[in-house]
């Protein structure tokens, strides 16, 4: 063990619920249940992995009825004594027991740190810890499937295929580097140049995986964008199936952004309903016009809403002009098809475009569908048949894999000394290491781990 103190948090959101679980891990688990839990019949055997029902006491005052479970290392989540109190939900009662705990021997323990407890134990790498922080905030079935491939396994197999490789090829450039006299003349023979040539062309789809798998994990980046009272906070009501947005016939009411994540077949959409586009002298509403110009610039893709019922105006057309300028994918949608059709878009070549009533819910469904044909034209749809990266941490480190072992080609095509082929594939190595944890540094693990919460 690592560890020669015992931790303890509630594991369960803070709040009235049905129940609340307390757990403890350590070598004093057991110990520290013994002195606080009485089981119904003092003569029955607790046992491992099952269910007793009992109470937990403060000496003689009973503070809750309970369900307790004891589950003995190795083979729990933190590879060590775990036990976990299923009490009553609210905050006080799991928080009265809690208390109890960590008076009778354990300490409070830190955000993420059963799961990071599970790594440095072996049980999972540090992919792995980050797939369960991953599942937790999934937003969508897609997003946690990609996840629980990682927690899984299915990166580290991958890693670890390719340390492989580059083993076997470093296994022979030291042959040829330490024994001269055996007259190894080829640098990298064809079967292992294949090799690497195979983990240069799969590392390279995995960093080119990772725009995919950060769509599908954290949302495409909707802004609802049009100059004001066209109709976007109703847009974005609709979207929603609830009044999110205030929304009234006065121009300008919404002056800061309003995000919510919505989910089109399985995909998250964060979407961004924004102040309206115009020339103003109020100072709030130009800082929020202000806004909505830059999320254009960071959008995944806009949604430009304009009022059918107007013909286009020098704010239609600036809004236009800047999406044009940014280079951005839109899907125009004209608004308000239930009044009488005055606008005229010939002047402009707009392609995707949808006639919606977004107060009637007129058009939505197309609108929906026009969004995830965008989805599918992106690929972001199809995750099932290969593995998919979503975390900057692990591209970064495929991206120092795949430059080094382009320095190896470099340096064999060059006819450099072996010698610098061992520090590329050194520099490869401890890259592919930096994914699964073998090597990291504390501050990798603190920012990691930090992220969990503390019951995790």
């Amino acid at each position: 063990m690592l560890w020669d103190d015992t931790i303890a948090a509630i594991s369960t959101p803070k709040g009235e619920g049905g129940i609340a679980i307390i757990r403890i891990s350590g070598d004093k688990s057991f110990e520290i249940l013994e002195k606080i839990f009485k089981r119904q019949n003092p003569n029955s055997d607790l046992g491992f992995s099952k269910l007793n029902y009992g109470f937990i006491k403060d000496g003689k005052k009973m503070i809750d009825e309970v369900m307790v479970a004891r589950l003995k290392a190795p083979k729990t989540y933190t590879c060590e004594d775990i036990v976990e109190i299923n009490c009553h939900g609210g905050v006080v009662v799991s928080q009265k027991i809690l208390e109890l705990v960590l008076k009778n021997g354990a300490r409070h323990a830190e955000k993420g740190e059963f799961t990071k407890r599970a790594f440095m134990n072996g049980r999972i790498d540090l992919s792995q810890a980050e797939a369960v922080m991953d599942i937790i905030h999934g937003k969508t079935e897609k997003s946690v499937s990609l996840s629980l491939d990682q927690l899984r396994g299915d990166l580290r197999d991958k890693v670890n295929s390719f340390k492989k490789a580059l083993l076997d090829i470093t296994a022979h450039v030291n042959v040829v580097l330490d024994y001269p006299e055996e007259g190894i003349d080829d640098p990298l023979p064809k079967d292992l140049r294949d090799n690497l040539e195979n983990v240069y062309e799969e590392a390279n789809r995995l960093i080119e995986s990772y725009d995919k798998g950060k769509k599908i994990k954290e949302g495409i980046k909707t802004v609802i964008v049009g100059k004001p009272n066209v109709g976007k906070s109703t847009l974005l009501n609709s979207l929603l199936r609830e009044e999110r947005a205030i929304v009234t016939h006065v121009a300008g009411t919404t002056r800061d952004v309003i995000e919510e994540v919505i989910n089109i077949k399985g995909i998250p959409l964060v979407l961004v309903d924004t102040a309206g586009i115009r020339q103003t002298d109020d100072i709030v509403e130009n800082i929020g016009v202000t806004k909505s110009k830059e999320f254009i610039e960071k959008a995944d893709l806009v949604l430009l809403v304009l009022d059918a019922s107007k013909e286009l105006e020098k704010e239609d057309r600036e809004v236009i002009e800047k999406i044009k300028e940014n280079g951005k994918k839109a899907i125009v949608l004209l608004n308000k098809i239930d009044l009488a059709k005055k606008i005229d878009l010939k002047e402009f070549d707009l392609e995707n475009v949808v006639e919606i009533s977004a107060k009637d819910n007129i058009g939505i469904e197309d609108m929906e569908e026009k969004i995830y044909s965008y989805i599918i034209s992106e690929k972001v749809e199809d995750s099932s048949e290969k593995l998919v990266i979503t975390n900057i941490r692990h591209k970064t480190a495929l991206e120092k894999t795949k430059e080094a072992i382009k320095n190896i080609f470099e340096t064999i095509d060059a006819g450099l000394p072996m010698d610098l082929i061992s520090v590329d594939l050194k520099e490869a190595l401890d890259s592919l290491s930096e994914i699964t944890g073998e090597i990291s540094s504390e501050d990798i693990l603190d920012h990691v781990f930090g992220n969990f919460c503390v019951g995790k």
